[in-house]
């Protein structure tokens, strides 16, 4: 099977409790990307996706700027593996 681009986010800040997950999804079906958004228990939100290099970066680039007011810190890994998402969802 074909590798494709993938990327951690880890999104710090004021970023639970604020629909941040539901924006990602929101900003997840204007790109092709597959993926999932979830909080994690201490308080930051993990965003993985996997596509296209341009259409992911792009997609990251979007989510920061819609919820640039509640991001404080961003931490990001990128590497190259086969697909493990069929969509994009909440966990």
């Amino acid at each position: 099977m074909a590798h494709v681009h993938h990327e951690t986010v880890h999104f710090s800040g004021h970023v639970q409790g604020v629909g941040f997950r539901f924006a990602t999804l929101q900003v997840a079906r204007e790109y092709e990307v597959t993926g999932i958004a979830a909080n994690l228990p201490d308080g930051r939100v993990r965003v993985e996706a996997e596509g296209r290099p341009d259409e992911v970066r792009a997609f990251f680039a979007a989510v920061e700027e819609r919820m640039e007011g509640f991001i404080r810190k961003t931490e990001r890994a990128e590497s190259k593996r086969e697909p493990q998402f069929k969509t994009f969802s909440i966990e």
